[in-house]
């Protein structure tokens, strides 16, 4: 059987560069000839630089070979969401209002620590003009497709991100996660995706979503998610924001089990009213796995109300800010989407604002309390399989049907929770099917723990779709 490293594991490449069974430039090649046989089927790529790439792997071999890796990722390949500033190459957000042939002197704070960490960038991943939606589709690169099946939403808006993961080009990519950005297409495309707590893993320049932006790891194992989280969890000064710094080691633990945790299992969180019947069963199942290996499995909803128009007009807010803030030929540019979200948004009012940040509030107090007596929350991960990709004109959503097929997503965006999905079967299409599982504020390594729990009971990283 012929070895491929576009199929390893960040951790399986780790040991691999260790043991010297493999070198950093070959799994770079490797992940280079994944790409160009699946960047025609799903466009998950909007930037490579392979000239550069090959040249850190190299650097990256060396180390290795002189026994002085930066870190366990050293030479690992990893993407970088286009949302995310990357030194040397440029951060079009999706967007033709941005102009490429700028200087592009920075590193965003979770670059920096990868580059630190000697990790090789392959890559930026494309993302629906500044990450404004749950799909991946934009007027400067097109539609990205879900590897899975290439006429289905790849998810957004970390969408080149999953689908890259998903598709074997690359470990490990990060993403960021404003409403759902990281969970809504590692479901759709069948991998692993954590939205840490908030201020755990610093972003810089910060979001003009404000504080429910995050960024996370795409993944195709937990294991691999709690070691990138090791690298971008590392302090940054640039984001005042950032948690204090933290030595914990996510891998350390990890395998420990969930014996005795006290889990809630809301399979509609007691609002929603429409979830597609595979992706309950598949969830279901979750939740009952989670009591054969010794949780304590109760079904009860956490007790509020359909947070949506929280999101929407906090959202719709800041597409106002970005919006607000271009020329008018780079207003006739734009997305359709984000220019009635920021009609919307520039409709709230101050007294609007007040409020809404005060049920915010509200709703994070009461998620604090709902954890004193659960440990963890599982739900469906996004309440319906992956829906039919389209280009960006061709939506027909009502604004105010903006995130309704994501109902369980944005709620821990304002409670700024940790929250991440794991894959938990297929519907009748072939399509992946995710739960959601919920921790308590800085509980981030129990949320990781208890997905590997799940994921050792029903391993999903040999799943992949076929090219």
């Amino acid at each position: 059987m012929t070895v491929n490293l576009a199929d390893f594991s960040a951790e399986a490449l780790s040991r691999a560069f260790r043991r010297r069974e493999a070198s950093p430039v070959n799994a770079a090649t490797a992940v280079f000839t994944r790409l160009d046989q699946w960047q025609p089927k799903i466009n998950a790529f909007c930037f490579e630089d392979r000239e550069r790439t090959l040249a850190d792997a190299r650097a990256s071999e060396a180390r290795w070979q002189a026994g002085a890796p930066l870190s366990p990722l050293d030479g690992v390949p990893i993407s970088i969401k286009d949302l995310i500033l990357t030194k040397g190459w440029p951060t079009r957000r999706g967007s033709r209002t941005v102009d490429p042939a700028q200087l592009w002197n920075d590193d965003a704070p979770s670059v920096a620590r990868c580059r630190e960490a000697g990790l090789v960038i392959i890559g930026k991943t494309t993302t629906p003009e500044f990450g404004i939606k749950g799909t991946t589709d934009n007027t400067l690169t097109g539609i990205t497709r879900n590897p899975w099946n290439v006429e289905r939403t790849s998810g957004g808006s970390s969408g080149g991100s999953a689908a890259a993961v998903a598709a074997g080009i690359g470990p490990l990519s990060i993403g960021t996660d404003g409403a759902g950005s990281v969970r809504i297409p590692a479901a759709f495309c069948g991998g692993f995706g954590l939205k840490p707590s908030f201020g755990r893993v610093p972003a810089w320049p910060l979001s003009p979503f404000g504080t429910v932006a995050h960024l996370g790891p795409h993944t195709r194992t937990v294991t691999d998610a709690a070691m990138l989280m090791n690298v971008i969890s590392r302090p940054d000064a640039r984001d005042w924001t950032s948690l204090p710094f933290d030595a914990r080691d996510y891998t350390v633990g990890l395998n420990d089990g969930i014996r005795g945790l006290r889990v809630a299992f809301s399979p509609k969180l007691g609002y929603v009213t429409k979830v597609h019947p595979a992706v309950a069963a598949a969830v279901r199942r979750s939740a009952e796995k989670l009591a054969e290996l010794g949780a304590h499995v109760e079904e009860v909803d956490p007790g509020f109300n359909n947070p949506l128009e929280i999101t929407m007009k906090l959202w719709f807010i800041g597409s106002a800010t970005l919006y607000g803030g271009m020329t008018a030929e780079q207003q006739a540019l734009v997305d359709p989407a984000l220019a009635a979200q920021a009609a919307a948004g520039a409709r709230v009012t101050v007294p609007e604002l007040q409020a809404l940040t005060k049920r915010r509030g509200e709703l994070g107090i009461l998620m604090r309390k709902f954890h004193e007596r659960y440990d963890l929350l599982v739900t469906p991960g996004v309440s319906v399989p992956a829906f039919k990709a389209r280009a960006s004109n061709e939506w027909d959503t009502p604004i105010e049907q903006f995130l309704d097929w994501t109902p369980f997503s944005y709620p821990f965006n304002l409670t700024q929770q940790p929250a991440c999905v794991c894959p938990c079967g297929f519907d009748d299409d072939g399509l992946p099917l995710a739960t959601q599982i919920v921790g308590p504020m800085h509980g981030d390594a129990l949320v990781l723990r208890a997905a590997r729990a799940l994921e050792s009971a029903q391993p999903w990283a040999t799943m992949a779709p076929l090219s």
